[in-house]
């Protein structure tokens, strides 16, 4: 049997696919699993041992399903679920199973503020699109490989090489992230030495941070590659993050994880921490969230009261007994 596993964005829900694929390597041992994704994200399935091959999407749809035909798959899963893959499994007419995104239910649980999605993780509403093979989920984590072998001390000074909290304040909207003057208070309130990640859009963040908490806080952001702060997230006492890839990637690590969240819902996306021992899913409930979905550039109502009046201290309490 040939499978080709479909999903090209974005980091978040291709991290989430990883148990989809590994289950269905592990279940169904002889058979051949592929997975075609963006360009931008190959690195997610690099070095992992459930793929046996890895398409990557073309700028010209016709170039992608010429690759896909000329490989005779067996199913086609479909993760994705938009026109592209529609028109990917109408033109192959490859046997296909694909993952119910429940977007109407979903627009009305943001539109009306009314819970109507299920909070149901996002990996096991992957894994319906796979259960008529008889592969069911297996419980473990999620799965991401570090592409090389990194020391602690060529990427932290001394003072943060044992014991530290990897706090991560990058995320591509600015309602998902918490503001500095939080985040510089919450970091007060923690006994260990904190490493800042995040790329170079919120390495200013991090200098700001640092400089108006001392010399426990160490910035790493646009400092050190996605890699490198993936080591970084594996090796770290514990994990603070927003309602980003890098939080998610932690997940696979098992660390302790506090997941703070603005004006997005884990339950609505269907992402909170999975199978991680020891999570904190930090958010309060305002009559104005969710206010959307994947995040905005600014609050609609001006206040950012998701963020600003999210308690501080269950947050460090937390992190230090942990």
């Amino acid at each position: 049997m040939k499978i080709l596993v479909i999903r090209f964005s974005s980091m978040g829900d291709i991290i989430y696919t990883t148990p989809v694929v590994r289950c269905l390597k592990t279940q169904l041992p002889d058979a051949e699993i592929h997975f075609i994704t963006k360009p931008a994200f190959k690195y997610i399935y690099d070095n992992n041992p459930y793929v046996d091959k890895l398409l990557l999407l073309k700028p010209n749809l016709s170039d992608t399903i010429a690759d896909i035909k000329s490989e005779g798959y067996d199913y086609i899963i479909d993760l994705h679920n938009n026109l592209r893959t529609a028109i990917i499994k109408l033109r192959t007419g490859i046997k296909s199973s694909t993952y119910k995104k429940q977007t109407i239910r979903k627009w009305l649980s943001l539109k009306l503020n009314i819970k109507l999605v299920p909070p149901v993780h996002l990996v096991d509403r992957y894994l319906k699109a796979v259960a008529f093979l008889g592969v069911t989920n297996d419980g473990r984590p999620i799965d991401y490989y570090i592409k090389q072998d990194h020391q602690l001390q060529a990427l932290l000074p001394a003072s943060h090489q044992n014991n530290y909290v990897a706090f991560v304040i990058g995320a591509t909207h600015f309602t998902k992230r918490m503001p500095n003057k939080k985040i510089i208070s919450l970091c007060k309130q923690l006994n260990y030495p904190i490493a800042l990640l995040g790329g170079n859009d919120v390495k200013a963040n991090g200098e700001e941070i640092a400089a108006a908490v001392g010399a426990n806080v160490y910035n790493a952001c646009g400092v050190t590659s996605l890699d490198e702060s993936v080591f970084l997230v594996s090796k770290a006492q514990s994990v603070i993050g927003f309602d980003t890839g890098l939080t998610h990637i932690a997940e696979a690590f098992n660390k302790p994880i506090v997941s703070i969240w603005g004006g997005t819902v884990p339950e609505l996306l269907g992402v909170q921490p999975y199978m991680v021992k020891t999570a904190m899913v930090a958010g309060i409930e305002l009559s104005c969230r969710p206010c959307s979905k994947f995040g905005l550039e600014k609050c609609p109502l001006g206040h950012f009261k998701c963020m600003y009046n999210i308690p501080e201290e269950p947050i460090a309490t937390f992190v230090n007994i942990t």
